[in-house]
């Protein structure tokens, strides 16, 4: 057995896991304005908004200044870089303002994905190179989380194993270089929902990759509770003809999650993989309802189901701001709701399945 050098000091672990903590403490979530420049501006097209950075920086504003209502709700935002160096128009700069409202700032740090060569159009994600020092300055820059996103897509023959391999090792490498730099890792396994899939397949393919992600990251000496998980929930694909409950999609999550994911893990924050609003919201309560043991905070990372309804409201338009900030207020204390009655019982209770509920595929 080889000896394990120490890779943190405990008080590096204990600054880790109380943020984490803070994250996703009881009833908050992540709100995901992490949009890269060429993300948001399919959103600003949407309503009829040019893509300039004035504009970016007036919707960016529009959320993270909400009434103080929506503190409760929201644990951290998470940015992209131009966001987070930009400021509101009483001159504070964005992440004091999220501070300011007892939210954690969190940054995006990786640079995209590109072709994984020999696969069936698979990819893997870049931005290893050079990621020390951007989270060194990050960090000092008032970021206390990060965001790396890995993506996965469902086939006939994918998601192949080096591609499953490849994304948890340079996950893993990610996190750990996070650590070090004092900042929290959000590890981003993305399994996409296009195809024709059902549900059983998603739960299969997504218990596979949660593994190859934690053997990496054990082999990589992360400090688990200092992450958090952000996964899809385990939906059938877009395409798929066969329906599905929201009671079935729930305990095939749980499952999934229960045969991967350490208990260790601070807190697992779902994506809303293209979800509306309403489903992605359905889906959460359903999960946190859903009679399994489950260890860890089952919370929100979400970008468009919490925005939608508020860019909307917003269209570009100065005048519209307090109709749009309402929007994603009503947006945020749905979620907040949502997971406290989730939560009825306590977190760590397990209950017997009803007769009615499906059990573990």
């Amino acid at each position: 057995m080889p000896y394990q050098y120490p890779a943190l000091t405990p008080e590096q672990k204990k600054e880790l896991s109380d943020i984490a903590h803070r994250i996703v403490a009881p009833g908050k979530g992540i709100l995901a304005a992490d949009e890269s420049t060429g993300s948001i501006a399919k959103r600003l097209q949407s309503i009829g908004t040019e893509n300039t950075e004035e504009n970016r920086r007036f919707y960016r504003q529009l959320l993270l200044t909400a009434d103080n209502r929506v503190n409760p709700c929201i644990g951290g935002v998470i940015l992209f870089h131009e966001t987070l160096y930009q400021k509101a128009d009483d001159g504070r700069p964005f992440p004091q303002v999220i501070k300011s409202k007892g939210g954690v700032v969190g940054i995006k740090v990786d640079k995209g994905v590109v072709p994984l060569a020999g696969t069936n159009g698979e990819t893997t994600t870049q931005g290893l190179d050079g990621l020390s020092e951007r989270c060194a300055q990050y960090k000092k820059d008032g970021a206390d989380f990060a965001k790396w996103r890995c993506v996965l897509k469902i086939g006939e023959h994918t998601p192949s194993a080096l591609a499953i391999m490849e994304n948890a090792n340079v996950l893993a490498r990610y996190a750990s270089i996070c650590q070090q730099n004092g900042i929290v890792p959000i590890v981003e396994p993305e399994i996409l929902p296009d195809g024709d899939h059902d549900l059983k397949r998603c739960q299969y393919v997504t218990e596979k990759v949660l593994a190859a992600v934690y053997k990496a990251l054990s082999d990589h000496h992360i400090y688990l509770e200092g992450t958090l998980l952000k996964p899809n929930m385990v939906t059938p694909g877009h395409a798929c003809t066969q329906k599905f409950s929201h009671e079935e999609i729930a305990m095939a999550t749980v499952t999934a999650l229960r045969r991967t994911v350490p208990p260790a893990v601070t807190g697992i924050t779902f994506l809303s993989g293209g979800q509306s609003e309403e489903e992605a919201s359905i889906n959460l309560n359903a999960i946190n309802k859903c009679p399994l043991l489950k260890p860890w905070a089952l919370t929100f990372s979400y970008g468009r189901a919490l925005q939608a309804s508020a860019l909307k409201a917003w269209g570009g338009k100065k005048e519209n701001l307090k109709a749009a900030q309402e929007e994603y207020v009503k947006r945020a204390l749905v979620r907040m709701g949502r997971r406290w009655l989730g939560c009825l019982g306590g977190r760590d209770s397990e209950k017997s399945p009803s007769h009615s509920t499906p059990l573990p595929a």
